[in-house]
């Protein structure tokens, strides 16, 4: 159900993204739905106020970090895989990046930012513990009016598509990967780690954060990326509108593939 390899953590997430497009996905129509989506609420919390601080956790290869800096925002990167870092830096954007890990920010100092985005970190972040601490070093840094805005890979996504649709859920349920609640269940092998809304509430109690608003940053793109695909710029710009009136729903935010928590300390 998730992608296994018989090697380190580090290393498994090297070798994963040495070889993954990001900036390619979030260029997709479907990806374009989760990339719209997040800058939209991104910008509403910055209301165009330059002098906002940015920092971006996990910045992969800097598809959002760059979006705001060309945008004339003061932006910070952290970010773990080296090859992600080289990418990045071939943009020549005037973003600050770190080489770091989400669980320690030891090189950014207390109450720094007005905007925090931890959006990769917690797909990949596979014990309760590890979430709860990155969520713990985010907050940190964070000013006490800033937002966090913190992207997580939802369980039910996972079980549709990979369970039923691509006919593991035997196998899986029989190797322990998914217990008798089909929850997902995250083994060391493993490189995603999946949530539900109900897990993603008892991570923001354990830290002391506050729901400003929970989005489902997907929503239903994932699923039909064929047929988005397929849409004609006049009916993706449709299906945009679309998305973005229905994101908040809460009887939607499962079942998306993402799901945007919005925080506050």
């Amino acid at each position: 159900m998730n992608f296994k390899r018989a090697n380190t953590k580090v290393s498994l997430l090297e070798d994963y993204y040495n070889h993954f497009d990001e900036d390619g996905r979030l260029d997709t129509r479907h990806g374009q739905v989760e990339f719209i989506t997040a800058v939209k609420y991104i910008e509403q919390e910055l209301n165009d106020d330059k002098n906002k601080t940015i920092l971006d956790i996990g910045a992969g290869t800097g598809k959002y970090s760059y979006s705001f800096d060309k945008k004339g925002y003061k932006v910070t990167a952290v970010e773990l895989v080296p090859h992600n870092i080289e990418v990045f830096k071939s943009k020549n954007s005037n973003v600050n990046i770190y080489q770091g890990n989400a669980l320690n920010l030891d090189m950014l100092k207390d109450d720094s930012f007005d905007v925090t985005l931890l959006f990769g970190p917690m797909y990949h972040l596979l014990k309760n513990e590890d979430k709860i601490k990155a969520l713990e070093e985010a907050k940190r840094v964070t000013k006490p009016n800033g937002k966090i805005f913190v992207s997580y890979y939802m369980n039910d996504y996972s079980i549709i598509t990979y369970g039923f649709i691509k006919g593991t859920i035997k196998s899986a349920i029989e190797e322990g990967r998914i217990d008798e609640k089909f929850h997902v269940v995250s083994k060391e092998d493993d490189l995603y780690s999946m949530v539900r809304i109900e897990d993603i509430d008892s991570f923001n109690e354990a830290v002391g954060l506050k729901r400003i608003s929970i989005i489902s940053q997907n929503g239903a793109s994932d699923y039909i990326r064929t047929s988005i695909n397929k849409l004609s710029k006049e009916e993706f710009d449709l299906y945009i509108q679309y998305h973005l009136s229905i994101c908040e729903r809460k009887d939607l935010l499962g079942a998306s593939s993402h799901v945007l928590d919005i925080v506050s300390k």
